[in-house]
């Protein structure tokens, strides 16, 4: 008589009912930590021109002012996705006609602020550079033979020039649809002429090409740039 066996276990059903449940948990719990509350300042929140994605700002209060932190969460549907890094302060934002790029203008301190970009991939907006996009400008603001000597101390700031979603025609321009952003970089000088109350740079203007990752200054930015490494206040 042949002795009863019992049926091996479907290991493959298993692992993926586990991997179902699991995909489910982390979607219920998709969202802000604990502790962290939905600003309800309409000047925070943000929606992409396809109406597709909403921007939703977290903070955590604290009794320490230095230790405040605020997320940003993009929500699609039922999806919500942290835009990294985690901040001090809440930030403006502002999307490309598409839908597609998202650039964050982060205040970062008094009269300092950085930028970050996202680009939309997979169902949801994610990192576009390993480095922040301020970050990326002032390195080729410094690669530069004209302004590679120039040295800032603080109120460091990049800019985001108006005309994102339009392809800045204010400026008389013909560039194709989300294609560029235009960045001005501004910041002042500790070190300076005893006769100069201060000295630094003052909306040093850039493009960064979307499509292929670098940066150009258009020759219509020659004369702006020249008087922005000029710029002082004197006493």
């Amino acid at each position: 008589m042949t002795p009863f066996r019992r049926p091996a276990p479907n290991l493959s059903f298993g692992l993926a009912l586990a991997l179902t449940l699991a995909a489910s948990s982390a979607l219920a719990a998709s969202g802000p930590p604990p502790g962290f509350v939905l600003t309800d300042n309409p000047d925070l929140a943000f929606t992409s021109p396809d109406g597709a994605t909403k921007l939703e700002q977290y903070m955590k209060d604290s009794e320490d002012l230095f230790d405040v932190k605020w997320q940003v969460w993009a929500r699609r549907g039922d999806q919500m996705t942290e835009l990294k890094p985690e901040q001090g302060y809440g930030a403006g934002f502002r999307f490309t006609s598409d839908s597609q790029w998202l650039v964050r203008m982060q205040k970062t301190g008094s009269g300092e602020q950085d930028l970050f970009l996202y680009h939309f991939e997979n169902g949801t907006f994610v990192n576009a550079t390993k480095k922040s996009l301020s970050d990326l400008a002032w390195d080729y603001f410094h690669s530069r033979p004209d302004t590679r000597s120039m040295k800032l101390d603080y109120h460091i700031s990049a800019n985001l020039m108006k005309g994102t979603e339009d392809a800045y025609r204010w400026l008389g321009v013909d560039w194709p649809n989300n294609r560029y952003l235009l960045i001005s970089l501004s910041g002042e000088m500790d070190k300076h002429p005893k006769n100069v109350a201060v000295k630094g740079l003052a909306n040093w203007r850039c493009r960064y090409d979307l499509k292929t990752g670098k940066f150009d200054v258009p020759v219509m930015f020659a004369k702006q740039n020249a008087e922005a490494l000029r710029w002082e206040i004197r006493r």
